[in-house]
């Protein structure tokens, strides 16, 4: 199965292992909770499905890399106890806890979650005097005589043994006491995911060309070599980070993140390409509505290849837009309520007093879920945002020392702010939307570049979400054409199957 499948099977077994019945007992005994075995090439995203899978549903998150320990740090030293069995005092030798079970104990009681993932990753690859041990918890659940705690569910990780020499075979004892889970690569899926993280826009229009430089893993005379999604994923932030400092990636840059010299310097050749687009096309010129008419022909003229690069360097802009919409208005909506709460509590309290509880309260909610692993990079800067406003408006009243019956009103209107900012990025942003579009239909008419950009935008995670809450009349337009089309050609379809099965049975 791919990654999105296996991370929503992982959800649902999480799910199914924590429901209770109506006396509080797990519906699946513990002993009968398998531990899940992730099992896939590197790279393809078998960590991240973990981080999401906590986020999403609330649970704690510890992870470790079990080929960084060694025999006593996951199962503890001994020592010796003092014991009397039958009258007879003896010396008997314990354990102290495990570190990585200490781990899942420390995060409980930091943020008072009591059930959680205990993610180990590279599973198959534990030393040869780690090995027995690790079998064993996967089979028992415990590190030397130190049990998991109730409500954690274990997923292992590793990788077929064509990826990697340094893999061991379980037993057939140890996988008849696991569940099982072979993922596979797939472009079509980790390109929503790309989406959803924004990742470089070169990056997701180079590979929406040459799909086939995705993922590959050769071993061959100069050695291995390969590309992940690991890697497109970490150059992506290394290509945001190198424009912001005005540095320009080479192929010798690309190279140390996508091991394979060929698809390196295939996407070093193509980066200088889709900046050579950005300037020769003008993409601002388009998104403000003020392009040539130089510009038309030229791309009416280019290669195919070139007009996908050129709709992805706008596609590019627009969901950057739309994201930066979407995250003032995830702001607002996150301000609302805390004021709303500020409203309700200062007949009782002096404002300030409240907006510090209130700062108190998101702060410590920020750093449990940080503790927790459930804080993805939007998630904390949604939050931060937030605290950072509130932080303001309190600067503002203490200065302003507001009367209590004032301090609603002057809140109100630094709130009415952030109201006034996002209504102008939202009509900002679908300005750019109309230009796209118009740009588009003088460039190619009712062409197939039109179709390729409207299944894009729906298939955008920041860019279907604008659509859907602030409308674009051009969109919906294609967007009911093509799905005219669709619906015609299906039928078509199915009268020429319809008529195939008559003539059949006919001779």
């Amino acid at each position: 199965m791919n990654i999105k499948q296996a991370k929503q099977e992982i959800t649902n077994t999480l799910k199914a292992y924590l429901a209770r019945d109506e006396l509080g007992n797990y519906l699946i005994p513990t002993v009968r909770q398998r531990p899940v075995l992730l099992m896939g090439p590197p790279g393809v995203g078998k960590t991240q499905i973990m981080e999401q899978i906590a986020a999403e549903t609330g649970v704690g998150l510890v992870a470790y890399t079990i080929t960084h320990h060694t025999r006593q740090s996951a199962i503890g030293l001994p020592f010796i106890e003092k014991r009397t069995y039958g009258g007879e005092e003896v010396s008997v030798t314990e354990y102290t806890m495990s570190e990585i079970l200490a781990s899942v104990y420390r995060l409980m009681e930091r943020t008072g979650l009591k059930e959680g993932i205990l993610f180990l990753d590279e599973i198959n690859c534990v030393s040869e005097t780690l090995a027995p041990m690790m079998l064993q918890f996967l089979q028992c659940k415990t590190f030397g005589n130190q049990a998991l705690p109730e409500g954690w569910l274990i997923v292992a990780a590793g990788n077929p043994p064509e990826y990697n020499k340094s893999v061991r075979d379980f037993d057939v004892v140890t996988l008849d006491r696991v569940k099982r889970i072979d993922v596979e690569e797939d472009y079509g899926v980790w390109k929503e995911y790309a989406r959803r993280k924004n990742l470089h826009g070169a990056i997701l229009s180079y590979l929406d060309i040459k799909k086939d430089n995705f993922y590959r893993i050769e071993n061959t005379a100069d050695g291995l070599q390969f590309a992940t999604a690991r890697g497109w994923e970490d150059l992506s932030e290394l290509l945001y980070a190198y424009e912001k400092l005005g540095i320009r990636a080479d192929r010798e840059v690309v190279g140390q993140y996508i091991q394979m010299p060929r698809i390196a310097k295939d996407f070093a050749n193509y980066l200088e390409l889709f900046y050579k687009y950005q300037k020769t096309y003008h993409v601002e010129g388009i998104l403000s509505g003020t392009w040539e008419n130089i510009t038309v022909l030229e791309l009416r003229e280019a290669p195919f290849d070139e007009k996908l690069s050129v709709m992805g360097l706008v596609l590019s802009r627009l969901s950057e837009e739309a994201r930066n919409t979407r995250r003032q208005d995830a702001l607002t909506d996150a301000l609302h309520k805390s004021l709303t709460e500020f409203r309700e509590k200062i007949a009782d309290a002096p404002p300030l007093t409240v907006l510090d509880q209130l700062l108190w309260k998101r702060r410590t909610a920020m750093k449990q879920a940080k503790e927790a692993g459930q804080l993805d990079k939007e998630s904390r800067d949604l939050r931060q945002r937030e605290i950072n406003a509130l932080e303001d408006y309190r600067r503002r009243l203490d200065r302003e020392a507001a009367a209590p019956e004032g301090a609603m009103d002057a809140v109100r209107g630094w709130f009415g702010q952030e109201v006034e900012r996002r209504k102008t990025m939202a009509v900002e942003t679908k300005a750019m939307f109309d230009n796209a579009f118009r740009f588009l239909e003088t460039t190619f008419g009712q062409g197939q570049e039109l179709v390729i950009f409207v299944t894009e935008i729906t298939a955008g995670y920041d860019t279907s979400w604008f659509v859907e809450q602030f409308g674009c009349d051009a969109y919906f337009r294609h967007n009911r054409e093509l799905l005219f089309d669709s619906t015609r050609h299906r039928i078509r379809e199915e009268i020429t199957a319809a008529k195939a099965a008559e003539q059949e049975e006919h001779t």
